[in-house]
């Protein structure tokens, strides 16, 4: 008797699992095989428990109907936290989708209607489809725009790590739609983008030993100010950018390139100072801190990793699999020796910088970071906020926010969007 989907998605993860990894790219459709470079599920396999802690097993698998297809969704537990093994199968039972979300994010992503701030009047703005850049990286987007004549003062939102849309969803959460819609309706214009991570990650799986954050991040920012000069509803005197998280550790990368001399200031949020690796190591420590069954060969497994991307031999023949998160050496060796406070100490634009009291991503240490090296600067703002964690929402006050606190719906504080609009306004 053939199998259901349902026993099919349970089948391929226990695959997975067993690390039989051939055996599942076996079961791929042709359509999506070339997509699939040798090796790479083994590697991203390894990726998921060094973040997650070794497999324990399976909890449940449900089928969720999206408007694309029907996808099982089979909610797995791992050492230190549970996650999503999402599948879409063909008529004839073959994979045509693989991919990993935490829990609940497919479901999320289909019955979620976003709710808007009460801070943002969706009748003080408007809305345009965009593309950023042009040709093979082109990339689609959206301006807001104040209702008004203009020109308005505009800002270009850039976004943390991984393949992140728009509006930086991390379900049920939209903080950058938040940022759109409240500096819209305080007479900011925002253009934001869906990453090329996202847009085009099958493509740049292929260029990986040589993609950098100058691919990943730096080159599209600088098309998104170059799109906002050319429009005749922006002041082009009066243009920012803000970068949350890696977004706000590259910003002073971005503003560093010649065509970013057009940059009127700049916003810092949640970004951080130290090394990138250190970053990780620390996050991958604390969330092990958080579960009794501590994974310690895999945070053993990462130190390893972290001490190889800072060691002098390192080079761009090594593998990526001996790295952290998977990433290419190429990614590693190009941050290497770049300390984002100091370059910030060398440029002429103001800057806002925020910091959320209770991250545990990107930390009061960062914060601390930039102050040292930026407070004898007049034109550089420094605003913290008890309470609120990485997407500056609120979290419990007086503690260090938790991986849970993500799956909590809510909304980039009022406070916070006051703060920039007031900021900008001022410049």
């Amino acid at each position: 008797m053939a199998m259901t989907p349902n026993e099919q998605a349970q089948h391929v993860v226990a695959l997975l699992a067993q690390g039989k990894f051939s055996e599942v790219e076996d079961m791929l459709a042709a359509s999506i095989k070339p997509l699939m470079p040798a090796g790479q599920m083994a590697a991203t396999w390894q990726m998921l428990e060094q973040q997650l802690g070794t497999f324990q097993q399976q909890l449940s698998v449900q089928m969720v109907q999206t408007p694309q297809a029907a996808v099982e969704v089979v909610t797995c537990a791992f050492a230190m936290t549970p996650f999503d093994i999402n599948l879409i199968f063909n008529t004839q039972l073959e994979i045509v989708s693989l991919t990993l979300t935490p829990v609940g994010t497919i479901e999320q992503q289909t019955n979620m209607q976003y709710a808007p701030p009460p801070y943002a009047t969706p009748e003080q703005f408007s809305e345009q489809d965009i593309q950023i850049g042009s040709g093979e990286w082109a990339l689609p987007g959206t301006l807001t725009l104040p209702t008004g004549t203009g020109p308005f003062p505009a800002v270009v939102l850039v976004h943390g790590s991984g393949p992140g849309d728009r509006d930086e969803t991390i379900p049920p959460n939209k903080p950058f739609r938040d940022l759109a819609w409240g500096l819209a309706s305080r007479g900011i214009a925002v253009l934001r983008y869906d990453k090329r991570t996202k847009v085009y990650g099958a493509k740049i799986a292929s260029l990986a030993t040589t993609f950098t954050v100058q691919q990943e991040t730096i080159e599209d920012a600088l098309l998104a100010l170059e799109l906002l000069r050319q429009r005749p509803e922006i002041d082009e005197q009066r243009l920012f950018v803000l970068g949350h998280s890696l977004g706000g550790y590259l910003m002073p990368r971005i503003l560093s390139a010649p065509t970013a001399s057009v940059v009127h200031g700049a916003i810092i949020m949640a970004g951080t100072t130290r090394p990138l690796e250190d970053v990780l190591l620390d996050q991958v420590s604390y969330i092990t801190s958080l579960n009794t069954d501590t994974q310690q060969p895999q945070l053993d497994t990462l130190k390893k990793m972290v001490a190889l991307v800072k060691d002098p031999q390192l080079t761009p023949a090594t593998p990526a699999s001996e790295l952290p998160l998977n990433v290419p050496a190429a990614y590693w060796l190009d941050l290497r020796g770049y300390h984002p406070e100091e370059v910030a100490r060398q440029l002429p634009q103001p800057l806002l910088i925020m910091q959320a009291e209770n991250d545990y991503q990107a930390t009061m240490e960062d914060f601390q970071g930039w102050q040292q090296a930026l407070n004898q600067r007049a034109n550089v703002t420094f605003k913290q906020y008890p309470d609120l964690y990485h997407l500056f929402m609120p979290s419990e006050p007086g503690h260090k926010a938790t991986p849970a606190a993500y799956s909590v719906a809510g909304h980039v504080t009022e406070e916070v969007v006051n703060d920039i609009s007031d900021w900008l306004k001022q410049q």
